[in-house]
């Protein structure tokens, strides 16, 4: 249940990444493009996630460590871009980023219901789960940008939507990292064994 539920998220958020990562760059949209690439991210995890499915808890908890850092690098980069959208001041379209942003979090919002059982479990399945929670906000946080874009006439609120985007990958990647980092010390060291006697692994 569990990897195939990995497989669905995976194929969707490829998709998305595709059909995102195309229409932010023709909408000239920064909360666009920081969505698309939050959908690569969250395919990598995945596929990392299927890599490391029955593994023993410690890999499990080095995957979460890794995909912890790279959602929280990717909220640093979406920082900087919307920093640079903010001072050239660029206005994008806000029929392609409504449009696109509701299919988004259409297909966002059943991929978070699908993983929200898995929610509880170790590191790395809430790992993707919050992966997939923080992108259905994501989408609906586009939804309003749009809606800003086309009744302003300008595109701060654009910016303000990506800012909001890049404190999430920023509060979740930390959540990721502390998490897997606990499990990483409470995990029992296993004995290995040293000029015939048995000792602890450091």
């Amino acid at each position: 249940m569990w990897r195939r539920a990995l497989w669905v998220a995976l194929v969707v958020n490829v998709t998305m990444f595709l059909a995102e990562i195309g229409a932010g760059l023709a909408a000239g949209s920064t909360s666009l493009q920081a969505d698309s690439l939050d959908f690569l991210g969250d395919a990598a995890n995945y596929a990392i996630s299927l890599t490391v499915t029955g593994m023993a808890l410690t890999w499990r908890a080095r995957a979460a460590l890794l995909k912890g850092m790279g959602l929280f690098a990717l909220g640093l980069w979406v920082m900087g871009a919307t920093a640079l959208h903010a001072y050239f001041g660029v206005l994008p379209k806000a029929e392609v980023m409504g449009v696109v942003g509701a299919i988004a979090l259409l297909a966002n919002g059943a991929v978070a219901v699908m993983l929200y059982r898995f929610r509880g479990g170790d590191a790395n399945m809430r790992s993707v789960w919050i992966c997939s929670r923080n992108d259905a906000i994501g989408n609906a946080a586009v939804l309003l940008a749009a809606g800003g874009v086309f009744g302003t006439g300008t595109g701060w609120p654009d910016v303000m939507v990506a800012s909001i985007m890049a404190a999430l990958a920023l509060s979740g990647g930390w959540q990721i990292i502390r998490h897997s980092l606990s499990e990483l010390r409470d995990e029992p060291r296993l004995p290995v064994r040293t000029g015939g006697s048995l000792s602890r692994r450091s």
